[in-house]
């Protein structure tokens, strides 16, 4: 356990001067943040507080989130329970406050601020999008295991500083709190998970016990599904998730098996363009193998000894991110690493009633296919399922030989909560549930599954295409991976550098349309031919479409805070399934103008005549 545990009652006072957290039902001090310097300070509450102010009931501080004019409180205001580990409740957050600490201005003047506006918005977005979990007891971000192995290293911790910084999603604006050195604020600092967690108690035998499977995604190289393929030089990969399956009996004897899934390591993306199939693009890198080298190391030094299982297609579309990696793998030639090879003798973690260590996990099946979602699912599952029998054989709850097959109501039950589990993975990274869960729900592909997964690929592909730019700006406001400096930081949100020709293709094709479909219902009040008018409009919606098609990349929503024309535009050694669009002269401006925080240079238009703001930032 951490040296202590977060204050689990807290109350919020708002003032013009001040905001209070008070922890009440505690003699500990309250947190109080100053409006007008932002200073951290630990004081008594003002005593006409209370016959003035009526306080707000809050379930814990998120931190302190930086925008381009000022500083912002994220709070939780809304939780549901998940049940309980140990003893110790688990909590999803269900609703949030994001408060300016500035004092200088309203909300509402800072909300007419256009571009604090768009930030905002996107910090809303990712809020109530995502699955936030957290507990005031329970280390959310660690599993079981590391948990026992440090103990006796956290009796001198505060919660955040044992956590595991990998999973600790509000890290980055928890940073102000954590830098305060004149004050403790351990109490008040709460890491949180973004993942799932579902906690059912069942019975096989007539044993009751907890069933529980939760997961953690990494905040490194976090985002959606297209804008965060492979690696960074960092050994980060995308969509990295841990899962981790716990068995605890009504005596507390408890087991639990980990696994770890994460986009191929390798530099490489499939770039959207439009088409159902974005182009195949593998960078062939000086630096990919150190990378890998640095991902794999990282892997041993935390889980043991590393299984790769890549679920990727040896033929088609996938081959050439499926050889690369294998070729890597092999140059990297790393010995704790077996590549499409299972051990069976390093299996789970397993802790007695007493507390005794009887068995550790010394090892993890990393799973991958392309977006480590709907393959990697059945996979993982199925692995569960191996191991769980024997977790529950080692805890005395199945005899030698008996599975959990055998027990209906069970298997109904494990089935979903993997599928659920798959749902939720896959929703955070690609915006709609996993495909292939009729499979893990009932053990056979069905009907209503492939119509199901049909639907879902449709959305997938609009939502990949045409609504996730925004979607990634949020993931890396959120987590640091795009800090505003200012006003002009963001103006690339507002500015689109297309010329005006290509920004107005959409609109003349969906106006030839239009002008077809009309022509076809409209009543007619001559006898004249339209036979022209036709051919005119159907000329014009096939010329555009052609030319949308051709430069489908130039109209995909791709994030605006961290741009990836380095990806888009990769011209280097590897391997691309279609030729790579040249670089728009325009953006060579425009990227120049970014960085001197300038962007009216490069618009056929003057964007200074665009209102965007005059207010100079706090701090």
């Amino acid at each position: 356990m951490a040296k202590y545990t977060l204050h689990n009652k807290l109350q919020l006072w708002a003032s013009d001067d001040e905001y209070v957290i008070e922890p009440y039902g505690s003699e500990d001090l309250p947190l109080t943040i100053n409006r007008h310097t932002g200073e951290l300070t630990l004081a008594p509450l003002a005593a006409n507080y209370r016959v003035f102010l009526s306080p707000t009931q809050i379930y814990g501080v998120m931190g302190i989130l930086r925008l381009s004019t000022t500083d912002f409180l994220v709070v939780i205001t809304g939780r549901v329970s998940k049940g309980k580990i140990l003893g110790q409740e688990l909590f999803q957050a269900t609703d949030f406050k994001v408060l300016p600490i500035s004092s200088g201005a309203t909300t509402a003047q800072i909300l007419a601020h256009p571009i604090e506006q768009h930030l905002l918005a996107l910090v809303h977005s990712h809020l109530y999008s995502s699955t936030f979990i957290f507990s005031y007891e329970w280390d959310v971000t660690r599993r079981m295991q590391a948990q026992v192995i440090a103990q006796n290293d956290d009796a001198a911790k505060t919660p955040w500083q044992a956590a595991d910084l990998r999973f600790f999603w509000n890290y980055h604006i928890s940073l102000r709190l954590m830098q305060q050195t004149a004050v403790d604020l351990g109490r008040f600092i709460m890491p949180i998970a973004y993942g799932s967690c579902d906690i059912q108690y069942t019975q096989i035998n007539g044993q009751r016990f907890q069933f529980i499977l939760l997961s953690r995604r990494s905040r490194f190289r976090a985002g959606t599904r297209y804008f965060t393929r492979g690696i960074d030089v960092e050994g980060q990969v995308g969509n990295y998730n841990e899962t981790e399956q716990i068995v605890v009996t009504e005596n507390n004897s408890k087991t639990a098996f980990v696994q770890t899934r994460g986009s191929i390591p390798l530099f490489w993306a499939e770039v959207n363009n439009l088409r159902y199939l974005p182009d195949m693009q593998v960078m062939e890198r000086p630096d990919a193998i150190p990378a890998l080298k640095l991902h794999l190391e990282e892997q041993i030094s935390l889980y043991g000894s590393q299984t790769l299982v890549n679920l990727v297609n040896s033929k088609g579309h996938e081959q050439q991110v499926k050889e690369a990696y294998e070729r890597n793998v092999k140059l990297a030639a790393i010995p704790s690493v077996q590549y499409h090879h299972f051990d069976f003798h390093k299996d789970f973690f397993h802790v007695t009633a007493a507390g005794g260590v009887q068995k550790w996990q010394l090892g993890v099946v990393r799973t991958n296919c392309m977006d480590n979602l709907d393959r990697t699912n059945v996979v993982q599952s199925a692995l569960a399922k191996w191991s769980l029998n024997r977790q529950l054989r080692a805890l005395g709850i199945l005899s030698d030989g008996e599975t959990v097959d055998q027990h209906d109501s069970f298997i109904v039950l494990f089935r979903n909560m993997w599928a659920d589990h798959a749902d939720a993975i896959s929703k955070a990274y690609s915006g709609t549930g996993a495909l292939k869960t009729d499979f893990t729900r009932t053990g056979k592909r069905t009907k209503r599954g492939n119509l199901q997964d049909g639907l879902n690929s449709a959305i997938r592909y609009v939502k990949n295409n045409y609504f996730d730019g925004p979607r990634q700006d949020a993931f890396d406001l959120f987590t640091g991976a795009w800090v505003p400096r200012g006003p002009s930081s963001a103006f690339a949100l507002f500015f689109d550098p297309r010329p005006l020709h290509t920004r107005a293709m959409p609109y003349i094709f969906s106006f030839a349309i239009f002008m077809v479909l009309a022509g076809l219902t409209l009543p007619r009040s001559s006898d004249y031919s339209l036979q022209y008018f036709f051919v005119f409009w159907i000329l014009v919606a096939t010329a555009t479409y052609a030319y949308i098609r051709a430069h489908g990349v130039e109209y995909v929503s791709w994030p605006r805070l961290r741009r990836l024309d380095e990806v888009i535009y990769y011209n280097g050694p590897g391997f691309r399934s279609r030729k790579a669009p040249k670089r728009p002269s325009y953006l060579e401006a425009a990227t120049s103008a970014a960085q001197r925080g300038r962007l009216t240079s490069v618009r056929p238009y003057h964007l200074d005549e665009v209102e965007m703001g005059t207010k100079k930032r706090t701090e």
